[in-house]
């Protein structure tokens, strides 16, 4: 049950009836008299309110009911409900202010992989092109190019990402090295990731990522039988027994901290609570399972006869969270990951992800994407480490792409948590960056209603109510 009223977004969950004020980013957990009279305030005058609420229940006095509509007004009086949209106006220059700074990159170490995964969007790591591999010369360009474009920025994010970053585990450690050589000199600090199917974690692997990565990305798709369905190598063979153990002993290494256990959910597994209970049962605790990326038609597409399956999921994995948080065994979900006090700048909510201008995707020889999936598409290659950003029009495309971009996000209540979504499922879904994906929109919506449920039910628990 949901009802929208002027950026107003009220829906019942997990035993509770929340309000979500869309503009100002207040977040309620009122009771059903409460619920009635904020979808009904825009709508009719307080005499008529009060008429149907005393119809409806019988057994509340009236001046019970007047005062619960005097709060209600109350908080519409603080702007903390039917708060109006004033961001438009600053939506594009917001990101004029950072124009031509960029503060991280994704280098392709590796356009190779030892896993043949039959849903890989990157083409089992090649991106539609040829194997090959980043030469050191390469990727120090390419770090000097981030520090040479990064303005004032101090903090840079630099992921080590593939195909298989590991099969170019030398460079990863050379680049590394450089990047600590120079940054106090440059004053700057960076801050690495490594994402890896897991084949080749060592001993020096997890030495290193230890000392050096500020995170670290995992892939595993959760059950055996569904991991081994489409992570497999080029015999054949899947990959779960082999890199379970390698991630147990990597994670204990890092005091179960600052990493991602990664999975890929597909037609095959929209029932994806299974999964994440079993990386539960392995003992891992920061988990994230995202939706298939994949081309139409493809056999792991997810389907419409699949939605209801996903979304009845996600609010089971709420419930579940819930029930580990008593269990005094909590764990993390990263698309549940939302901070109802503070949460991202206003900046962040309507200007997007920052793909092509903020962020982008560096190939092993150097060409510049928006990001990692649109690595292989001629069209929207902006340039090269070694020349710069040549394509302007297509960056200028990207800085353009913000919450108010989309024509059918303007109604949506969750525009100001996605900020109009990925450029990249836009465009593979409509041909456009500017586009929507429709099906991921409906599945973020339900992450969101999940998410900020889990949110209320842990500070109501925190408040003792």
């Amino acid at each position: 049950m949901e009802r929208e009223v002027n950026m107003i977004h009220q829906y019942k969950l997990g035993g509770y009836n929340i309000v979500l004020d869309v503009c100002s980013g207040a977040v309620h957990a009122v009771d059903d008299v409460a619920y009635d009279i904020i979808g009904r305030y825009e709508c009719a005058s307080r005499e008529e309110i009060l008429a149907e609420l005393a119809e409806k229940y019988t057994d509340i006095p009236a001046e019970e009911l007047s005062e619960c509509y005097d709060q209600v007004a109350a908080l519409a009086a603080e702007g903390q409900l039917f708060a109006p949209d004033t961001f438009e106006p600053a939506a594009g220059k917001l990101k004029e202010k950072t124009a031509g700074v960029v503060k991280a990159l994704c280098l392709h170490i590796a356009h190779t992989c030892n896993l043949n995964c039959a849903y890989c969007f990157a083409s089992q790591g090649k991106y539609h092109g040829d194997r090959a591999v980043m030469s050191f010369e390469v990727g120090k360009r390419a770090l000097d190019f981030l520090i040479e474009n990064s303005g004032s920025r101090r903090n840079l994010e630099v992921d080590f990402f593939g195909g298989e970053p590991l099969m170019n585990f030398d460079v990863v450690k050379e680049l590394v090295a450089y990047a600590r050589s120079v940054e106090k000199e440059k004053g700057k600090n960076f801050r690495f990731t490594l994402t890896t199917n897991g084949l080749l974690i060592d001993d020096d692997v997890i030495e290193f990522a230890n000392r050096e990565c500020a995170n670290v990305v995992l892939s595993l798709d959760g059950r055996r039988e569904i991991h081994d369905r489409y992570r497999v190598d080029y015999a054949g063979n899947g990959s779960f027994d082999r890199i379970v153990p390698k991630f147990q002993k990597l994670v204990e290494a890092r005091g179960g901290k600052n990493y991602y256990m990664r999975g890929t959910f597909t037609h095959a597994n929209p029932d994806f609570l299974k999964d994440v209970q079993t990386m539960l049962d392995l003992g891992f605790r920061e988990l994230s399972m995202e939706p298939v990326v994949c081309a139409p038609g493809d056999e792991s597409e997810l389907t419409a006869e699949d939605m209801p399956i996903v979304c009845e999921q996600y609010e089971k994995l709420a419930e579940l969270m819930l029930q580990k948080d008593n269990e005094g065994d909590p764990f993390t979900f990263y698309h549940y990951m939302i901070d109802l006090e503070g949460g991202p700048c206003i900046y962040k909510r309507i200007s997007g992800c920052g793909s092509g201008t903020e962020y982008m995707a560096v190939t092993p020889w150097g060409d510049l994407y928006p990001c990692h999936q649109f690595v292989g598409e001629e069209k929207f290659l902006l340039g090269n480490v070694f020349d710069g950003v040549t394509n302007t029009e297509c960056r200028a495309d990207y800085a353009a792409c913000n919450d108010y971009a989309r024509p059918e996000c303007r109604d949506c209540w969750a525009r100001l948590y996605c900020s109009g979504g990925c450029a990249a499922n836009a465009y593979h879904a409509t041909g456009s960056v500017r586009g929507v994906y429709k099906y991921g929109c409906e599945l973020f919506r339900k992450r969101m209603e999940c998410a900020i449920m889990v949110a209320v039910a842990r500070a109501m628990e925190e408040d003792g109510e």
